[in-house]
């Protein structure tokens, strides 16, 4: 009941956070140098066709009514509509949710699978040439940039290996699922490095503390120790940096959207940007803030469930 209630406290707060972001979102979108209706006009661009996109758009109007036209559309889950593509912007965005979603799943799912082994074996041989390699070897991710890192992926699991497809998003679960491992993993080596280092060095603080002495004392499996007594006190920290580094690597999607040819929304703030189509861009860019705003609650929440002593106030 107490975390209902936190949450709740927390989604009010939020209220003047979107607000905000609302507000640096419009004003920095119009700061971006070049005119919608120039670029969708093209060679045709007369100043009486520019002129008449700017009525149809409310562009001829002072920049803080345009921001309360904004503001109201919003406010009634109207996202506006696209100057490109012609139609709204929350279809263009329910369209291409999906894309992003599998891949922040995907990244945090094996960014776990490999940086909570790869923890508990570093921290229970400390000081070993075995922990030596751990905190070195996935440092190389950290090092490399995301769009050549995935196309290195792609030449050889895609290309050579021929195990995943090069690009796109398959069709059905199944055709999603072998689309977005190679995107996943490429994202999820540039997250494993950190959590690597913090799960490692809180397992290593747990360790040494008293309970678990007592608890090898007692003659409890070396085994039941780590899982039991360890991990879990130990992965209190390392959920907080999961979640800030989730939230961080969501604008990273961008990049390796694009490279792997996923139609999700950083493929499409791309070529919003690129087309200066300012609704899209601000309907993006306003998700992207929510999602990572949510990501933060999410961890606060998990934070608070594994450790009772954290009071949600």
């Amino acid at each position: 009941m107490r975390h209902l209630a936190y949450v709740g406290r927390r989604l009010v707060s939020l209220v003047p956070v979107i607000f905000g972001i609302t507000l640096i979102v419009f004003f920095m979108i119009h700061l971006v140098p070049g005119d919608p209706a120039r670029t969708l006009l093209g060679t045709r661009a007369t100043p009486e066709g520019v002129a008449a996109l700017h009525r149809q758009f409310g562009l001829d109007q002072p920049l803080w009514r345009q921001y309360l036209s904004f503001l109201g559309r919003l406010l009634h889950g109207d996202l506006g509509t696209s100057f490109f593509y012609r139609t709204s912007v929350g279809g263009l965005v329910s369209g291409r949710i999906a894309a992003t979603v599998w891949l922040l799943v995907a990244a945090t799912v094996i960014s776990l699978l490999i940086s909570v082994p790869l923890a508990v074996l570093a921290a229970s041989r400390r000081g070993s040439a075995t922990d030596q390699a751990i905190r070195a070897l996935p440092l190389l991710g950290l090092g490399m940039p995301s769009f050549w890192l995935g196309i290195m992926l792609i030449l050889l699991f895609a290309l050579k290996v021929r195990l995943f497809p090069v690009s796109g998003f398959g069709d059905g679960p199944l055709g999603h699922l072998q689309s977005i491992v190679l995107p996943g993993l490429t994202v999820a080596l540039a997250l494993t490095p950190i959590l690597v280092r913090s799960l490692r060095t809180s397992m290593i603080g747990v360790l040494d503390s008293d309970y678990v002495v007592t608890a090898r004392a007692k003659g409890l499996s070396h085994r039941r120790v780590i899982l039991s007594h360890t991990l879990r006190n130990a992965a209190v920290s390392s959920v907080t940096v999961l979640g800030v580094n989730i939230a961080y690597l969501v604008g990273s999607t961008l990049v390796v959207e694009r490279v792997f040819g996923l139609p999700g929304l950083g493929t499409l703030m791309l070529d919003a940007i690129f087309n200066r189509d300012f609704a899209v861009v601000q309907g993006v860019t306003l998700l992207f803030a929510v999602i990572v705003v949510a990501i933060n609650l999410l961890t606060d929440v998990a934070h608070a469930a594994l450790d009772p002593r954290v009071e949600l106030s």
